[in-house]
């Protein structure tokens, strides 16, 4: 027996080897930021629109999904007669919560639809503040920049700014999204993949100048470039080089939220085309 190794676990540096060599030999080595493993992946509620918000939460469960991204112009339970979420209580935003948790599910981000005033964004916030989650999915109106940066600095909530295309939202190019930051520390972006091609942008190329500001991602895909009419199609059937997107958020060590959202709606539901998006996810990354 080596006496000299067994005198250098004695020291708090060797005993922290030691804890590697056990934890390597397990696999169960710590994460980095920009390990895949370390990536929340989830679906947006939208994806299951025309479910009820409870039937939302179980086709999330069903694709083996842990993250849920909410969204307030939905509707909400039957008991709460069916209202938008933004028109709830925080007694009513407390039980679909509770919904949430009965799940085994977690809600860290929700969108928001905001308003014309501050008055609006202020009340949305405060159903983010009710729901507990991390960071808020939104496009904020250019002229209530400096005002619902404050809010959120405010409310301790980040906000991660989304993108459309060009045409329909002031965050087409991410030129634009950058001009939203500037100035803004409690801004932060959602970079809505799928939408990207639609206005002619390479998403690639738009998280490399997006690069340090990227809480979440929206994981969607589409059929051609330069086409704002088309509906996203299921992720990796598209023209999005997903492998080379993957490859930059590692290089970027993102260890951020990514999203998996559908506007098309299939029947009999998106379920089936959710967990195929899953499946690819994996696959491509070498996860199990």
């Amino acid at each position: 027996m080596d006496t000299g190794f067994w005198k250098a676990l004695k020291t708090k540096s060797g005993a922290l080897v030691l804890l590697a060599v056990v934890l390597a030999g397990a696999g169960l080595v710590a994460l980095t930021a920009n390990n895949p493993r370390s990536w929340k992946l989830g679906v947006a509620l939208y994806t299951f629109n025309p479910s009820s918000f409870e039937g939302q939460l179980d086709k999330a469960d069903s694709a083996g999904l842990k993250y849920v991204e909410g969204f307030t112009f939905g509707k909400s339970i039957p008991e709460l007669k069916d209202s938008a979420v933004m028109k709830l209580s925080p007694s009513g935003i407390k039980k679909l919560k509770a919904f949430v948790e009965k799940k085994g599910l977690k809600m860290e981000s929700i969108y928001l639809v905001g308003g014309k005033t501050i008055h609006d964004w202020k009340k949305e916030f405060e159903i983010a503040k009710n729901f507990g989650v991390k960071y808020v999915t939104a496009e904020p109106p250019v002229r209530l920049w400096d005002s619902i940066d404050s809010l959120a600095g405010v409310y301790g909530i980040k906000l991660a700014i989304h993108n459309h295309w060009k045409g329909t939202s002031a965050y087409w190019h991410p030129d634009s999204t950058l001009a939203a930051l500037k100035g803004h520390p409690n801004f932060g972006v959602c970079a809505d993949l799928g939408h990207m091609p639609k206005s002619g942008i390479n998403p690639v190329d738009a998280l490399k100048k997006l690069k340090g500001h990227i809480i979440a991602i929206h994981l969607k895909d589409i059929a051609a470039y330069n086409d704002p009419k088309l509906v996203d199609v299921v992720v990796g059937t598209g023209v999005i080089d997903f492998p080379a997107v993957f490859r930059e958020l590692e290089a970027q060590k993102f260890n951020g939220h990514i999203i998996i959202e559908r506007d098309r709606q299939e029947k009999p539901s998106n379920l089936p085309s959710v967990i195929q998006t899953v499946k690819y996810y994996k696959t491509t990354l070498g996860l199990k």
